[in-house]
C-alpha cells in the first residue's frame, strides 16, 4: 500500500508542474465504450508478446461494457481525469474459483493524461497514468493503469477521447488485462470570454465643412460646392475623375485627353477614332472602321463577290456575265448526248458535242460545269436513280479525259424525280431520258 500511496502523489506531482494557460481544459464529462481483454494479458505474461499477437483475435477476448469520466484540467498539458467504469463478465480473480455466470464488474480509477500538445490542436496524444479500484462479487482490489490516448477537439467545449491502458494489479485480487476505451465528451461550464475595458473616447472639436460633402474646409479645394474626395472636395457630375470646371463635357464621361469629352468618331460608324482606320469613311469593326472593301471595283463588295478580282454585276454574285452564246451551244451539247439503253455507256456520236464543251471549259478556265442525269419513270425508281447517276459520271469522266480539273466539274442523278414532259407518251418519256449541262464561273 505504501508503493500505492508514493505513485500516485508522484504522478499528480508531476502534472501540476506546468503553468497554467488559457488552454487548460475546464471541468468536463465524458461517457465511453469500454472493451476489457485479460486473456491477451496473460498471455503476454505467460507466453510474450510475440506468442500473443500471433494468436490474437477479437472474437471473444474483448468484453464490453460503458464508462462515465469527470475531466478537470491541472495545466494546459495535463487534465486530471476521474472514472467510473462496469461491464459484465466472468473476471479470472487469482486464486478463486471461476464461475460459469458473469457477474458485474465496477472499476474506478484516478489518472492524469499528460498531453503531448495543447488542446489549442486538433488532435493531442497523451500518456496516461494513475490509481485504481476494482469490485467483483465480493472482491475488492487495486491497480495501476498505464496507457496511452489520443484526443481529438472537434469544436471548443467538445471532444472525442481514445484510450488505451494496461491494468497492472497492487493486490492479490486483482488480474492484470487491457483496457480500451472511445468517448465523447464536453465542458461542463464553458469559459466566459472577457469583454474588453471600453476606454473613454475623448469628444473631438467640431470641424468645419460648408458643403456637408464630408471634407473639411482646410482640405476642400471647393468648399461651397459639394464634391469627392479623389478630386479634394471639386465635383465630377460624369464621373470621369475631372472636375466639372475643367470638362468641357460634364454630363458625358471622357478622357483628360479630349478635356473630358469621349474620344470622337468622326464617321459616325460607331468606331472612335483612336481606333478607326478609316476615321473620315463609315466602315465596319471588323475592317477596323474602314468599309467592306471591292478589289475589282464592280459595286460588288468583296464578301458578297465570288469572283472579287474580276469585275461582274450584282445578279451574277459579283462575277461577268457568260455569253449566252457560249450557254446556248452548251444546251445544244446536252441535247446531243447518247447512251446505250439502259446503260451508261456513251455512244460515239455524243463525242463531237461533248468535245465543244471540253473545249470551251479549256478556254475560259473560270467556267464550272454542273451535270445532271434523269430519267423517264420505266422500271424500277431505284434502279432508274443509279442510271441517272451513272450516266452523268459517264459524261464528266469524258470531258475530264480532254484534261479538264475534275474539281470544275459535278456530277448528280435525279432519277424519274425531276420529268419535264408526260411519262405517259413515248415522246414524252424520251425528253424525259436527258442529261442537263449548266454552266457558270463561280
Amino acid at each position: 500500500m505504501k508503493r500505492f500511496i508514493v505513485y500516485l502523489s508522484a504522478v499528480i506531482l508531476t502534472a501540476t508542474t506546468y503553468g497554467q494557460t488559457d488552454y487548460t481544459r475546464q471541468p468536463s464529462f465524458a461517457i465511453h465504450l469500454l472493451k476489457n481483454d485479460f486473456q491477451t494479458a496473460s498471455e503476454i505474461r505467460s507466453s510474450g508478446l510475440a506468442t500473443a499477437l500471433k494468436n490474437y483475435s477479437a472474437s471473444g477476448r474483448l468484453k464490453g461494457g460503458v464508462g462515465l469520466s469527470y475531466i478537470q484540467g491541472l495545466s494546459e498539458h495535463a487534465d486530471f481525469v476521474a472514472t467510473a467504469a462496469g461491464s459484465f463478465l466472468n473476471y479470472p480473480v487469482p486464486g478463486a474459483p471461476v464461475s460459469i455466470n458473469e457477474s458485474f464488474l465496477m472499476e474506478v480509477a484516478a489518472t492524469v493524461n499528460v498531453k503531448l500538445l495543447t488542446d489549442k490542436y486538433f488532435v493531442s496524444p497523451f500518456l496516461t497514468s494513475g490509481v485504481g479500484a476494482s469490485k467483483y462479487r465480493g472482491y475488492y482490489g487495486a491497480f495501476i493503469p498505464l496507457g496511452v490516448g489520443l484526443q481529438f477537439n472537434i469544436a471548443k467545449d467538445a471532444f472525442v477521447i481514445v484510450n488505451s491502458q494496461y491494468r497492472m494489479r497492487v493486490t492479490e485480487t486483482v488480474n492484470y488485462h487491457f483496457y480500451h476505451s472511445i468517448g465523447i465528451g464536453g465542458n461542463l461550464f464553458p469559459k466566459k470570454e472577457v469583454a474588453p475595458k471600453q476606454l473613454p473616447v475623448p469628444v473631438a472639436a467640431p470641424v468645419k465643412d460648408r458643403d456637408g460633402d464630408g471634407i473639411v474646409d482646410s482640405l476642400d479645394r471647393c468648399p461651397d460646392v459639394a464634391g469627392v474626395v479623389s478630386l479634394q472636395g471639386c465635383p465630377d457630375k460624369d464621373g470621369d475623375g475631372i472636375t466639372d470646371a475643367d470638362d468641357k463635357c460634364p454630363d458625358v464621361a471622357g478622357l483628360a485627353r479630349y478635356n473630358g469629352c469621349p474620344v470622337p468618331d468622326t464617321d459616325h460608324d460607331g468606331i472612335n477614332d483612336e481606333n478607326d482606320k478609316c476615321p473620315a469613311v463609315a466602315g465596319v469593326a471588323r475592317y477596323q472602321g474602314c468599309p467592306v472593301p471591292d478589289t475589282d471595283g464592280d459595286g460588288v463588295n468583296d464578301e458578297d463577290d465570288k469572283c472579287p478580282n474580276e469585275v461582274g454585276t450584282a445578279d451574277n454574285f459579283g462575277c461577268p456575265v457568260i455569253d449566252k452564246k457560249v450557254i446556248e451551244k452548251i444546251n445544244v451539247a446536252a441535247k446531243n448526248i447518247f447512251f446505250s439503253t439502259g446503260s451508261s455507256k456513251l455512244l460515239p456520236k455524243s463525242f463531237k458535242s461533248l468535245n465543244e464543251v471540253a473545249k470551251i471549259l479549256a478556254d475560259n478556265p473560270s467556267y464550272k460545269l454542273a451535270i445532271d442525269g434523269h430519267t423517264d419513270n420505266t422500271g424500277k425508281a431505284d434502279k432508274n436513280q443509279l442510271l441517272s447517276e451513272s450516266r452523268a459520271k459517264a459524261v464528266a469522266a469524258y470531258i475530264e479525259s480532254k484534261k479538264i480539273d475534275a474539281a470544275r466539274l459535278t456530277a448528280n442523278g435525279y432519277g424519274q424525280d425531276k420529268p419535264v414532259a408526260d411519262n405517259k407518251t413515248a415522246a414524252g418519256r424520251a425528253k424525259n431520258r436527258r442529261v442537263e449541262l449548266s454552266v457558270k464561273n463561280y
